[in-house]
């Protein structure tokens, strides 16, 4: 039980449900308010034609109630006395009509008490005299009952029972088969109306995602309504201005990667040549790599996402060559992988992000700092582990330094890099539909866990982000 003055859930909850419960496209979001509109319609036009037709209905039904009496008291009062039962016997199998004589103790049912009933019932009294009477049931038959004197001036009234179908509203199937038929007709043609406009629109929506993920889309088609084909003309003009961007991109990195490559290549060499001693040397190649290092991860930045085809890779292999570099520099790996787990990747940029965390824990934790390299699967994903004793990333920055350019000095002091390093990761990731994943080490250091898909990318679906517990 919530604590006093405590706010209760429960209406958020049942909003949620019933949030979700409602159509989520454009789609059928249209469609389910035509739909509405039409029904509503139908309803309204029914009741609006039951309410101007009633009054007619009525007056039909009470010229008939009132021919029956008037009949049924004509072939009374003219038939001989000895022959009445034999009359009264006929009428009642032949026409399903009762007549008994009324008694003042007789249990009797009213009506019901209904806009149509009253209209009936006035008019039969209007015909008969305001001395008849009516009920739904005499002692323990059910019935429309109408009471009648055999002569005006006579105080002795007979119940005359009609049986109730005579008085039901005939043809209401066909009504409402017709009214049915009409709006299941208007829902069909809501529908086509409606798709005419939610195909483009997926479409376009198909064609904005490539471009997100950095791609050229497919030729949208200039066709349709008006403001359809305006749409997509636009968009076909802007795709094809990015796509000019992207190209020239393209050029002016490959002539910056030339232009600056070259000219640290020749200062390492001179600097390695100077006659400068070793401390000051290391100390100015150092730098002249770091150099190199920033421009090499500008250029990954800037080529956008990896083009290249997925192709089925033993992930094992794939990190037993990755970690046998730094063990050759002497740097201490811990490789931890089954035997094989073969995975649908992209095997270049894939190598290219695996090795950025691994950069990325030797620069934070130290070259004399052991590294974890585990790989292993759970459920649909396999999992890739690059495992530090650094000083780690608080919990509140893990999001922002996912951005490029973003770098947290507070945490991991002393370095150098243009903050590119986890950006690249998280786009190289993000192709393969992936997600990475940063959490704090027990005892210290940070954990970088890339989630894959083990069937490769699936379209138009991301994985959900959620955490999920791994090896410390």
């Amino acid at each position: 039980m919530p604590e006093a003055g405590e706010p209760s859930a429960t209406p958020v909850n049942q909003e949620s449900r019933f949030a979700r419960l409602l159509p989520r496209t454009l789609l059928w979001q249209t469609f389910f308010l035509i739909a509405l509109l039409l029904t509503l319609a139908l309803a309204t036009w029914s009741q609006i034609f039951s309410h101007f037709g009633e009054p007619a209905r009525a007056r039909s039904l009470a010229q008939m109630v009132a021919s029956v009496v008037n009949l049924t008291r004509a072939a009374l009062i003219n038939a001989e006395v000895e022959r009445r039962t034999e009359l009264l016997i006929e009428l009642a199998a032949l026409e399903g009509m009762r007549i008994y004589p009324a008694e003042p103790s007789d249990e009797l049912e009213p009506l019901p008490d209904t806009r149509g009933m009253q209209l009936l019932t006035d008019e039969v009294r209007r015909q008969l005299g305001t001395h008849t009477r009516f009920a739904s049931r005499w002692k323990a038959l059910d019935g429309f009952w109408v009471s009648f004197r055999l002569d005006p001036d006579d105080e002795q009234d007979f119940w005359l029972m009609l049986p109730p179908e005579r008085l039901e509203q005939t043809g209401a199937l066909e009504w409402l088969v017709w009214g049915g038929g009409a709006l299941l007709a208007a829902l069909i043609g809501a529908y086509m109306i409606v798709s005419r406009i939610g195909v483009p629109l997926r479409n376009l929506a198909r064609s904005a995602r490539v471009v997100g993920s950095g791609r050229t889309p497919p030729h949208l088609p200039e066709s349709g309504p008006l403001e359809i084909a305006t749409v997509a003309r636009a968009f076909n003009q802007m795709a094809g201005d990015l796509a000019r961007t992207d190209a020239d991109r393209a050029l002016i990195l490959a002539g910056v990667s030339h232009d600056l490559r070259t000219p640290l290549a020749r200062l390492r060499l001179g600097i390695e040549m100077s006659g400068a001693p070793d401390t000051d040397v290391r100390a100015m190649v150092t730098d002249v790599e770091e150099m190199d290092r920033i421009i090499g991860q500008f250029l990954d930045f800037g080529r956008g996402e990896p083009q290249e085809p997925l192709q089925l890779e033993d992930l094992a292999g794939l990190l037993a060559d990755i970690a046998e570099p730094y063990r050759l520099r002497g740097i201490k790996v811990r490789l931890d992988t089954p035997p094989s787990l073969p995975v649908p990747v992209r095997v270049l940029p894939l190598r290219r992000a695996v090795r950025n965390l691994m950069d990325n824990a030797v620069r934070y934790a130290g070259e004399e700092s052991p590294i974890s390299l585990i790989l292993s699967s759970r459920g649909d994903e396999a999992l890739i582990e690059v495992a530090d004793r650094g000083p780690g990333i608080p919990e509140a920055d893990m999001d922002r330094m996912r951005h490029p350019f973003t770098r947290l000095e507070t945490a991991r002091s002393n370095t150098k890099g243009a903050g590119l390093g986890l950006a690249i990761v998280e786009r190289i990731i993000a192709s393969h539909e992936g997600r990475l994943e940063l959490r704090a080490r027990s005892g210290g250091g940070l954990r970088a866990i890339i989630h894959l898909p083990l069937e490769g990318p699936r379209r138009g679906r991301v994985l959900a982000a959620g955490s999920e517990a791994g090896r410390e």
